[in-house]
């Protein structure tokens, strides 16, 4: 169906392509001429400037689509698409925004983005307009997660010929309602310094240094000596401006109200934030980075051809060889021979003692950022230095798994198997003597980005098991305890099973409508279970530090409030723009950010990593806007971003990302926007947390 909504017009361009600072695509105001706007299970009308929407329930994609007006828009000038967005309902929603090429099928010809609102809750949706080279060099590009795409790939488009925008809702369950604002073009699009057009031949392609060949950008190493002499002018940096004033020992405000000093990190409640407070009694808050020091391999076999004056050739510079394990990927399930170009350029850059060398350079470089953690991932060898607060982690990885359980980084394990607690406990107990008990340590995440799935997920998965499973048999022992016989739970699920038994030896999920109490039920004992027995495991051999959560990436509310119970300090993942305005469903809890990060292509890399940007000056403001925001949030003590140094151009072994998302390049030289947005940042911390700016 279709409705026209009179006085939407189309604002004309803003200056010429190239020097075009923003262009209007919509404007739900002004005058004729009349639109068409295009509705799919949904209803639309304009009012005061902005279109609401109202989506149905009975299509996958309810929503919108703008046609652009005269058949196309030229967006080649901009970097991405920008949606001011009002969740006007009763209940959360995630809009999706898609722009299209002709013929888009919703994979090929077309870039989405999305954003998530709470009711009442406004923003800005952003879509990068990723677009296509010339060539795809006959599929020799193989390993990494992003790469030069060619004409006809998944997610990207030609931005010349944009000739619709689609607003909608994905699989709904219930309606929703939403207004869409002004819709513009914006950023201007700063071209990939890496393409696949810029040599012929294009093999080899990456140089000695693990850096892309063919193309030149501020920062690029060329040298051996070259890189010694960053290192003495850097030591300079240091040495004359160490970090803020007025932080203590710890990083914790020194000019800030005293609390109570402990001897450790604790969380507490100071005129009504969320602080940590340091062992001496500071307010502190946690402005950290993850991955120090920690080296990440690429995999060199069937790429041999990739790599000129290849470093592992010398005698000098084998001992960074190795073999890896690939989790996903071209490499999936093997072990191939890779090489850590990012050691090698430490070595080149500060000899043979460079462990050392480097390991007090991190530190100082730490205090010299603005920064005052040293987060997940970390090289223990630098972090039990004590010079800086550190966190730590154990994980389940011993456990046995619930075998109908999946996941992106694998099976939940199963927590009523004696490997889990044991497991945990053995991982616990590894840290006695180290930072177990030592003030330096903030303390503990549990295992990482788990499959939580939704509220009824971990039953289902306990259902589709084998008999022996623990959780299945834990499971359908609960339901023995409510039904007492199975005619009980037949007549409560309309189901004809023969016996408890039988129950067991079914891998079938029941109807969720029917066994949804039951199921979410469950699920909600093995939350809690999770994150009793990981605290416990803290408590016993660390007791005075604090457990900081798993490090949520896709939860549900049973689960965050299993945490919130639990947890000293629950822990998100959280890559957007902003947490400003997030939401935590288990009521007031201290919050830390594990993981966020943003990256941009123009200086010789393939990916953005997860949050893309147009340029360094973009991801610099987006860093300071990200943690600031977070600083006025009263539930956030900290944010920690991934990773201290770029992955590896052509991806890393485990599951071939290759980001843009370092503090530094592959070569150890610092991102100078983004230091200097980390500097003022760490500078402005801890009067924004108290509304002082």
């Amino acid at each position: 169906m279709h409705i026209d909504i009179v006085g939407m017009a189309l604002a004309l361009a803003v200056g010429a392509a190239g020097s075009a600072a923003e262009q209007v695509l919509w404007d739900f105001t002004g005058s004729p001429p009349a639109t068409v706007v295009q509705t799919t299970d949904a209803t639309a009308s304009a009012s005061g400037g902005r279109l609401r929407v109202t989506t149905g329930t009975a299509e996958p994609w309810p929503g919108v689509a703008l046609a652009a007006p005269g058949g196309k828009w030229d967006l080649a000038a901009f970097g991405h698409i920008a949606v001011d967005l009002k969740n006007a309902g009763t209940n959360r929603v995630a809009v999706s925004c898609r722009a299209d090429n002709p013929g888009a099928d919703g994979t090929k010809g077309c870039v989405t983005g999305s954003l998530a609102l709470n009711p009442g809750q406004s923003g800005t949706l952003r879509v990068t307009i990723r677009r296509s080279a010339e060539s795809r060099l006959e599929g020799r590009l193989f390993g990494m997660r992003g790469y030069p795409h060619g004409p006809g790939d998944s997610g990207v488009v030609d931005p010349k010929n944009i000739v619709q925008l689609l607003l909608f809702v994905n699989r709904p369950s219930a309606r929703h309602i939403f207004e869409v604002g002004a819709v513009r073009a914006a950023g201007a699009y700063t071209p990939p310094t890496a393409w696949v057009t810029d040599a012929d031949p294009f093999f080899p392609f990456i140089d000695t240094f693990g850096q892309y060949k063919h193309k030149e950008w501020p920062g690029k190493a060329h040298s051996v000596p070259e890189l010694r002499m960053r290192r003495e002018q850097e030591a300079k940096e240091l040495a004359a401006d160490p970090g803020p004033e007025g932080w203590c020992e710890y990083g914790g405000w020194a000019a800030g109200p005293r609390q109570k000093a402990t001897g450790f990190f604790r969380a507490e409640k100071v005129d009504g934030r969320w602080w940590l407070v340091d062992p001496d009694g500071h307010l502190f808050w946690s402005h950290g980075i993850d991955c120090v020091r920690m080296i990440d391999t690429t995999p060199i076999d069937e790429r041999q051809a990739w790599f000129e004056a290849f470093p592992g050739a010398e005698p000098a510079f084998k001992e960074f060889l190795s073999k890896g394990f690939a989790l996903k990927g071209h490499y999936a399930g093997k072990t191939p021979e890779c090489y850590a170009f990012a050691a090698a350029n430490m070595k080149r850059k500060y000899g043979g003692d460079w462990r050392a060398a480097y390991a007090d350079t991190a530190h100082r470089r730490l205090r010299h950022w603005g920064l005052n953690t040293i987060a997940n991932w970390s090289d223990s060898d630098v972090f039990l230095m004590r010079r800086t607060p550190y966190t730590d982690n154990i994980g389940s990885s011993r456990a046995r798994r619930i075998e109908g359980s999946g996941g992106y980084w694998g099976k939940f394990p199963d927590v009523y198997d004696p490997t889990f607690r044991e497991g945990i406990r053995r991982s616990m107990e590894g840290k006695q003597g180290g930072s177990a008990s030592d003030p330096w340590c903030i303390g503990y995440f549990s295992d990482n980005e788990m499959s939580w799935g939704d509220d009824t997920s971990l039953a289902v998965a306990a259902s589709k098991s084998p008999p022996d499973q623990p959780a299945k048999r834990q499971f359908i022992a609960d339901l023995e305890a409510k039904y007492g016989g199975i005619g009980g739970l037949n007549a409560a699920w309309g189901t004809e099973h023969a016996s408890w038994e039988a129950l067991r030896e079914l891998r079938e999920a029941p109807d969720p409508s029917k066994a949804r109490a039951d199921l979410v039920a469950f699920y909600a004992r093995t939350a809690e279970t999770y994150f009793r027995e990981v605290r416990a495991a803290i408590r016993e051999v660390a007791p005075n530090q604090l457990y900081l959560g798993c490090r949520f990436a896709w939860v549900n509310e049973v689960a965050a409030k299993a945490a919130a119970r639990q947890c000293d300090v629950v822990s998100y993942n959280l890559y957007r723009r902003s947490i400003a305005d997030f939401e935590f469903p288990g009521g007031d809890k201290p919050l830390i950010v594990g993981e966020f990060h943003f990256g941009a292509l123009d200086r010789g890399m393939f990916h953005t990593g997860l949050v893309p940007v147009e340029n360094q000056a973009a991801r610099a403001q987006a860093y300071r806007d990200y943690v600031l925001g977070a600083a006025r949030h009263p539930l956030f003590v900290g944010t920690h971003w991934f990773q201290w140094k770029d992955e590896p151009t052509t991806g890393r072994v485990y599951d071939e990302e290759n980001y843009q998302i370092g503090f530094l390049d592959v070569a150890d030289t610092p991102y100078r926007e983004t230091i200097e947005a980390s500097r003022a940042a760490g500078e402005a911390i801890y009067l924004e947390r108290i509304g002082r700016r």
